[in-house]
């Protein structure tokens, strides 16, 4: 059989190492040696002996998710062999966590990540209750973690001098030591004439950096998600 669809850039090879590497631009592959963590049906195929089992967030994550509609569904992946995971045809990146660093990330943006890794479900300071990434989950430790995103993310970083504003759909994430409040970037008088569409982002002051998707999140894909 002859294609296109065979060249080597298309074909699987064999892992030399275990962990995570970037299949392409929409997967990522993962050699399992013991134990590794997913969001829950993101598995898209595996070869080995491998265990696939959903973990729960405890009573107050499943609270939080049930409140907003966000969070983290988890499911544990342990044993022996490889597994490709992906979500929606999105773009796939791999973020380095190390001791010390602190990175906070919309759910719904996590695909896979080390065991090693510390994860927890945090209130976003000062989002209040219309931000629409009120509940994020807090990595911290030494491991590497998974991200998707629709198209490729722009990362801009954040200054005492210059905070930035960020759609609060569009916001993937960003590194500690930065603070976050609500912005209204129109008048009372100016929503009610129907405004921009654009009335409340968030802000981040310090230092660090942000990372942010290049389109907004839709109806469709918020019921999706």
């Amino acid at each position: 059989m002859k294609s296109d669809l065979f060249s080597h850039e298309n074909m699987v090879q064999p892992a030399h190492a275990p962990g995570m590497t970037v299949q392409n631009a929409k997967s990522i592959k993962y050699a399992v040696s013991g134990e590794m963590l997913a969001r829950q049906g993101a598995m898209i195929a595996y070869r080995g002996n491998l265990q696939f089992e959903r973990k729960g967030q405890g009573v107050g994550g499943m609270l939080k998710r049930a409140v907003t509609g966000e969070g983290l569904p988890l499911m544990a992946v342990r044993g022996q062999g490889e597994a490709w995971f992906a979500h929606e045809a999105q773009n796939c990146f791999i973020v380095d966590v190390e001791p010390g660093d602190v990175f906070t990330v919309n759910g719904r943006n996590v695909l896979c990540f080390d065991a090693s890794l510390s994860y927890e479900i945090k209130t976003v300071k000062g989002a209040g209750m219309t931000g629409g990434g009120l509940f994020n989950s807090v990595f911290t430790g030494q491991g590497r973690l998974g991200l998707v995103c629709d198209g490729n993310p722009l990362v801009i970083p954040v200054s005492p001098q210059l905070p930035v504003f960020v759609d609060t759909d569009a916001v993937v994430g960003w590194t500690a030591h930065l603070s976050t409040s609500l912005h209204r970037s129109q008048s009372f008088g100016s929503m009610i004439r129907g405004g921009s569409g654009e009335a409340v982002q968030l802000k981040l002051e310090g230092e660090g950096f942000v990372v942010v998707r290049p389109s907004e999140l839709t109806p469709q894909k918020a019921q999706q998600h």
